[in-house]
């Protein structure tokens, strides 16, 4: 069945983006399996030249029609709009050392200047003996130390069950050449409850601001082009199937 489930997925969104080529949102229902993304970069007035700082955001949801437990997701892959700059130098660092064992706020009160963005995340969690149930935690952001002289990112989040638990997902930002994009990120997904948690929702708000040399700098930059930013995404389940979508968000120069 994979083979087919993935040729359908990428069919639907194809024909999604066809019918919508300034598409920021797209979904897909494959038999009971229904999977929707989005993507948007704020603000939408931005410069022609130079760059200013934006939020890039994504929500990705995951559900089944049928009430059954979806396929687990096992990685989010990003190829990201090349016409703009990532500035993590301007932020403090954050070690993945100093948020082990800590929950949501005191992790945000650890490594409070480090904080570039925050999100949420969700899963459905069937363990035996017991009736499916949801869980869900705060995500954070932090700037993490460079890894092989690539900017990272240390994504935190919390768990109670089976016990509980700090996650941290480091991720590597790097610096690409691929047409329109010019960043590219890979998220691993770590094993929620036990492995026995099948992600739902996947939310972040990414883009922190702050003052430097009398001037605000973003964690994220950019400048408009085209009339858009665009991202392309990829969702990785452990079985094999995958969604990709490419999406863009409209941008215009200052009037």
């Amino acid at each position: 069945m994979r083979g087919p489930i993935r040729r359908a997925a990428v069919l639907a969104i194809a024909l999604a983006l066809f019918a919508c080529a300034s598409a920021y949102g797209v979904s897909a229902t494959i038999g009971p399996l229904f999977v929707s993304t989005t993507a948007t970069m704020q603000p939408r007035e931005l410069p022609k030249r130079g760059n200013a700082p934006i939020t890039l955001k994504s929500v990705t949801r995951i559900a089944t029609k049928d009430g059954s437990t979806p396929p687990t997701l096992a990685s989010l892959e990003f190829l990201i709009d090349k016409h703009g700059s990532l500035n993590s130098k301007a932020f403090p660092v954050c070690a993945p050392a100093r948020l082990e064992g800590t929950t949501p706020a005191q992790a945000r009160k650890r490594c409070a200047g480090a904080l570039v963005g925050k999100g949420k995340g969700a899963a459905l969690v069937t363990m035996p003996g017991r009736a499916p149930f949801k869980i869900s935690s705060a995500v954070s952001f932090f700037n993490g130390p460079p890894s092989g002289g690539k900017p990272t990112l240390i994504a935190h989040a919390y768990e109670t069950v089976p016990a509980p638990k700090t996650l941290l997902m480091p991720i590597v930002i790097e610096r690409v050449s691929k047409g329109r994009y010019g960043f590219q990120v890979r998220v691993e997904i770590p094993e929620i409850a036990g492995g026995h948690g099948a992600p739902t929702l996947a939310e972040a708000s990414i883009g922190a601001t702050r003052v430097r040399h009398g001037k605000e700098v973003g964690y994220i930059n950019a400048h408009c082009s085209g009339g858009r930013l665009q991202v392309e995404g990829n969702l990785n389940f452990a079985n094999g199937d995958f969604f990709p979508a490419t999406l863009t968000s409209p941008c215009h120069f200052p009037r």
